[in-house]
């Protein structure tokens, strides 16, 4: 019984971004299936302290480390650091997202190499520091994508398209390194968090299952992936409540 309530025993795992908000979510439900997890952070240190005391009420350890996902040496030390702190990496969740809306006309190269900096290159280079430590356990790859990466949105097309090539690369990082390691990915829909506003409520009546999603669907999607059978992989999943159907 033990086993079954918390599979991730043992393991270790990387949240990116995982202060707060949907990366908070994920960091959580994996801690409560019994992983120590360590987390990334850029700017909100507060919010990253108060989320590593509430991982380890799991009774599970937990770590903090600051990283800045544009910065390759950054990504580099933050691994160095998990492999110091807990001596392994069993599971690496490529969560931290930029985004943003502008008018397709009016997006300037630094907003489009920003979105990519952060959404697509930084994925890639969490995962390629992490190869080896991954490899040597048949770990595993979880990125978050999203629903636009499906579909595009108007005015978000630097954001739409970082996250299609996110899930590209999913599916390549799956393929080109099995069969040690698994990698799938997530694509969210609309979700949010407390109180909304009209704009969002609208989107909750386009939804078949007619309502938001909420941090919580990503992080069970989140926790199917790390604790389902390695032979899953290279997998896209849309938690969306059926929104891009």
């Amino acid at each position: 019984m033990a086993d079954r309530e918390r599979p991730l025993a043992g393991k270790t795992v990387v949240v990116t971004g995982a202060a707060k908000r949907i990366g908070r979510a994920i960091a959580l439900a994996l801690a409560e299936s019994g992983a120590n997890v360590a987390i990334t952070y850029l700017a909100s240190q507060l919010e990253a302290e108060a989320t590593v005391q509430a991982i380890a009420g799991y009774d599970v350890d937990a770590f903090a480390v600051r990283c800045d996902l544009r910065d390759p040496e950054s990504i580099e030390q933050a691994v160095i650091s998990v492999i110091e702190e807990f001596g392994q990496l069993d599971v690496l969740v490529n969560n931290a997202g930029l985004f943003a809306s502008e008018a397709l006309e009016k997006i300037s190269v630094e907003q489009w190499d920003g979105m990519f900096a952060t959404n697509t290159r930084a994925p890639f280079l969490m995962a390629k520091a992490a190869h080896s430590h991954l490899r040597a356990v048949k770990g595993r790859i979880i990125n978050i994508g999203s629903l636009g990466g499906l579909h595009p949105w108007a005015t978000h097309a630097h954001y739409c398209t970082s996250k299609a090539a996110l899930h590209m690369l999913s599916k390549t990082m799956a393929k080109a390194w099995a069969p040690e390691i698994s990698v799938n990915c997530i694509a969210p829909g609309m979700i949010v968090e407390g109180e909304v506003d009209e704009a969002y409520e609208h989107f909750a009546r386009k939804t078949p299952m007619q309502r938001n999603g909420t941090a919580q669907d990503v992080a069970a999607a989140a926790r199917f992936f790390a604790t389902a059978p390695h032979f899953i992989t290279g997998q896209l999943i849309a938690v969306d409540g059926g929104l891009g159907l």
